[in-house]
């Protein structure tokens, strides 16, 4: 038994051919514009309130700050009650069917305020109606002078509230209207208002596209803006980081260094010393090598290409009367108080103690040019305690925003944060700034410091 197997090969043109990028573009806008206007068009979708945090509306307080945010609803409404009017004194009939023209006016304006597409459809069937109504009382056609200015408002809350896409669509529908209506019905005993309305209503939807690309682009800068700050912040309290792995780097090099050269000549300090205690010192130094060699394994590639290692020590708090001379040649009076027992710190301690008093003082240079400062070194059982005030500036409204502003700031929080310390910063009740950290050393420490 033989299996004969058929290929069905499919014709040009058939369903299975692929599609153009055109023609999926064009069949994807075809498929939103049905979704919005036809499947969506009376979907519920209410205006929500204003914002109240604008110029204005921010100095607003209580009932009126709250009723502020209602004040697009009361526009609408406004307009809504506009067109009613318009419609009821454009007629020189009186009767039932005028008052009906002045509620077709009015009802479309306001379902736009919760059905905003489903308003646009309303909108064209009230103009409908109330030219059929008063076709012997009105000239203008298939507008009455109420309908046009509704089918404007209409229009534009729409524009305002949907996409542009949706907003044209419904100009080229409402151009369709107007002259099938226009032209196919009205005849020449009536004065077509197409045109007017055709030119207007792209006036403003243009004014509205202007509008909304505006928003995009102002809502698009911002987020960028956001997210520079955020890089920059970032990339800041890496490059801090950065710096303060450098330093620690000297530090504990500089420590270990120092231990393994005592351990290599401690042997020759004692006379007949036993095998044990050089083998002991041996070991000692092997392993300070080693670790001073892993050290600057992990921690160089911290290091630039460029970066050159300090010919000084890195300073401690010994070296403070040095940078308050600095500072005061640039301008700033300070004034420097240390309490209790002044004592040697673990040189992170001491680095990082002066590296916090040297960025307060620049950012009181920085931001509070003319005011005078005062750093406070208390010296306590437990570590390190800093507060570093400055007064006033002078004369604030002259100060100008720094590009730096923050960074020096989280550059001290984390030298803190390395040390297990804490850190308060903000104003003073006379408009000053303060800055207050606590360095803990534990007293062990101390103790075999000072011993």
């Amino acid at each position: 038994m033989t299996e004969t197997t058929h290929t069905q090969t499919t014709p040009p043109g058939a369903a299975g051919r692929p599609r153009s990028p055109e023609f999926r573009l064009a069949a994807d806008a075809l498929r939103g514009l049905r979704q919005d206007l036809f499947q969506d068009a009376f979907a519920y979708r209410p205006l929500p309130r204003m914002g109240v945090d604008g110029p204005l509306t921010r100095r607003l307080s209580g009932s009126p700050r709250w009723y502020a945010g209602w004040t697009p609803h009361a526009v609408v409404a406004a307009l809504g009650v506009m067109s009613m009017t318009l419609a009821l004194s454009s007629s020189f009939d009186s009767g039932l069917f005028v008052l009906l023209c002045g509620l077709l006016a009015l009802a479309p304006v306001l379902l736009t305020l919760v059905r905003p597409v489903g308003a646009f459809w309303f909108s064209l069937g009230a103009s409908t109606v109330a030219a059929v109504l008063g076709r012997g009382g009105w000239s203008d056609w298939p507008w009455l002078p109420g309908s046009f200015l509704a089918h404007l408002v209409v229009l534009t809350v729409v524009a305002l509230r949907t996409r542009p896409r949706t907003a044209a669509s419904m100009w080229v529908m409402t151009a369709v209207y107007g002259f099938v209506f226009g032209n196919a019905f009205g005849g020449h005993r009536y004065d077509t208002n197409v045109t007017p309305m055709l030119f207007l209503s792209a006036l403003i939807l243009l004014i509205v596209a202007v509008w909304h690309i505006r928003r995009e682009a102002a809502q698009e800068v911002t987020a960028q803006q956001t997210v520079t700050e955020h890089e920059r912040s970032r990339r800041t309290l890496l490059e801090e980081r950065t710096t303060i792995a450098r330093e620690l780097h000297d530090v504990v090099a500089h420590h270990m260094s120092v231990v393994a050269i005592q351990a290599e000549a401690a042997p020759y300090r004692v006379e007949n010393p036993p095998e044990e205690l050089e083998k002991a010192f041996a070991t000692i130094r092997e392993n300070a090598v080693a670790a001073l060699t892993e050290l600057r394994r992990v921690l160089g590639v911290v290091r630039a290409e460029d970066y050159a290692a300090p010919d000084a020590p890195q300073p401690t708090l010994a070296d403070l009367d040095g940078l308050l001379a600095n500072v005061r040649e640039a301008g700033l009076t300070v004034e420097k108080a240390v309490t209790g027992a002044v004592r040697e710190l673990p040189q992170g301690v001491e680095l990082s103690a002066y590296r916090i008093v040297q960025e307060a003082l620049s950012n009181t240079l920085r931001h509070a040019p003319g005011a005078s400062a005062r750093v406070e070194i208390g010296y306590v059982l437990g570590g390190l305690g800093l507060r570093i005030v400055n007064s006033p500036p002078p004369a604030p409204h002259l100060i100008k925003p720094s590009p730096g502003a923050g960074h020096g700031i989280t550059g001290m929080r984390e030298r803190v944060s390395m040390l297990n310390g804490e850190m308060t910063t903000g104003p003073t009740e006379d408009g000053g700034y303060e800055l207050t950290v606590f360095l803990p050393v534990p007293t062990a420490t101390v103790i075999e410091e000072d011993t």
